[in-house]
């Protein structure tokens, strides 16, 4: 081996030990998984860990204790949310709906899979907002597993908006229609 390509092998190694070391730093400890492991992966390597997560069976069983907002556009949120949710916006925060509300109030956030609610929570531990949690793998997740959504009139339905056509393959719920 010349020492030309010693060298490179050498940087090779090098960049993948610190590219694998910066991935699996912002991993969690304990994280939840989505129930497809491509979904799960795509989750991982959308979001940064940012904000503490929370699994969509965790929401399901405490949704009684927690605040949910929703953080996807109006028009997403139209088609389908989850049953208690409140719109916040994205590219449109509403942030007055949250400046009555204690710093100490358990806030579950989520979007299409994650990436935006992450976003709005970051914003919210700023303000000093001490129980944030993105839902991982969102809405998305959410209806995979079973769970139901509602359209604007509290109507139990099957649909949900997924961004566009090629966000579209991560629901995997047979029964959902998928609007973009």
């Amino acid at each position: 081996m010349t020492r030309y390509s010693a060298k490179k092998l050498i940087y090779a190694h090098l960049l993948l030990l610190a590219l694998s070391t910066c991935n699996s730093a912002t991993l969690p400890a304990q994280k939840p998984a989505c129930m497809n492991p491509a979904f799960d992966q795509k989750v991982i390597n959308t979001i940064r860990f940012s904000v503490p997560v929370i699994s969509v069976d965790e929401l399901n069983d405490k949704k009684q204790k927690l605040r949910i907002f929703d953080a996807r556009e109006r028009a997403e949120y139209d088609v389908s949310h989850i049953p208690g949710a409140v719109f916040v916006g994205y590219q449109q925060f509403n942030q007055k709906i949250f400046d009555a509300l204690p710093k100490d109030t358990p806030i579950v956030l989520y979007c299409s899979i994650g990436y935006r609610s992450e976003k709005i929570g970051e914003k919210l531990l700023k303000q000093g907002f001490t129980k944030v949690y993105n839902l991982y793998g969102s809405i998305f997740e959410w209806v995979n597993k079973g769970y139901p959504v509602v359209n604007p009139q509290g109507t139990t339905i099957a649909k949900v908006h997924t961004y566009n056509k090629d966000w579209s393959r991560w629901v995997d719920a047979k029964k959902i229609e998928k609007i973009w």
